[in-house]
């Protein structure tokens, strides 16, 4: 059984005010069109709802519980209408964003607090993953969007759009002998211990890429999924490294690394953080 939600109105109103006259000058209504509302209403549950003595008009006990149950209705009608007027204002609601721990934690937190200060109601929830690991849930509508550093897959179901400037540079301690140069050519960095990100990363997959076009064999002694531990791990002399330039400011202002600028690694289509999102217009 289906009830009409404008019988129903009707019904709650003319429940109210226990008078049909009364009800339908709430509702703007004529009271003979009240009356039929109510008898129709009536028909489809099958019972009557109210008790007509004279003049005096009462819930029938089929009209009581009706009203009860009809009140949760339009309560509910109500506040769904207020959440998705909320969402479509940003009032309420939650955004999911996939990243990288890099990004997350060198260039997203501005941005984050700013968005939860303007938007309060709307919760923001991270999830933290290599930049191909994101744009393949973007595509899967598993977050909301993704910011990722690394060249775009083709995927007619995500869209990619470029943010800011991004450049993965050598990292060495300041005495290192490539630290007093301004720029390595890729093939250089096979002749030291290189520490690295693993291979699940999108930066990792580029300095690969670069290695081979370069067909040079890198030797890797240590891989990490953490630029900080990569960091550390330099500073204390186990090696070079390369890592995001935007990663390693507060080092080069302390001096306890020097950054180095790679010849055949940066630049297109290297060299952007991008946002990817799903497209709406999608098929697949």
């Amino acid at each position: 059984m289906t009830l009409d939600t404008e019988r129903l109105r009707t019904f709650v109103a003319v429940a109210r005010a226990l008078n049909f006259s009364r009800a339908a000058e709430e509702l703007g209504k004529t009271q003979p069109s009240v009356s039929q509302a109510v008898a129709a209403l009536e028909a489809e549950v099958g019972q009557s709802l109210f008790v007509r003595e004279g003049r005096s008009t009462h819930l029938a006990p089929a009209g009581k519980l009706l009203l009860e149950h009809a009140q949760v209705i339009f309560t509910e009608m109500e506040r769904a209408c207020a959440a998705l007027a909320g969402m479509g204002e940003l009032r309420q609601g939650e955004l999911v964003v996939g990243t990288s721990d890099t990004l997350a934690y060198y260039l997203l937190p501005p941005v984050f607090a700013a968005f939860r200060k303007r938007y309060p109601g709307v919760e923001l929830r991270l999830d933290n993953r290599p930049s191909p690991a994101t744009a393949a849930q973007v595509a899967e509508r598993s977050v909301d969007l993704g910011i990722v550093s690394l060249p775009p897959v083709p995927d007619s179901r995500v869209a990619f759009e470029a943010l800011v400037p991004h450049e993965d540079v050598v990292i060495c301690p300041p005495g290192h002998a490539l630290g007093r140069k301004r720029a390595v050519e890729i093939e250089e960095l096979a002749a030291h211990p290189l520490l690295l990100l693993d291979r699940t990363t999108g930066a990792r997959a580029a300095l690969d890429a670069a290695f081979a076009r370069a067909r040079v064999r890198p030797n890797v002694t240590m891989e990490m999924s953490s630029v900080e531990v990569l960091k550390r791990l330099c500073e204390l002399g186990f090696g070079i490294s390369v890592v995001p330039a935007l990663a390693v400011a507060r080092e080069l202002q302390a001096r306890t690394l020097a950054r180095v600028r790679v010849r055949g690694l940066a630049g297109p289509p290297n060299a952007n953080i991008l946002r990817a999102h799903r497209l709406a217009c999608s098929t697949t």
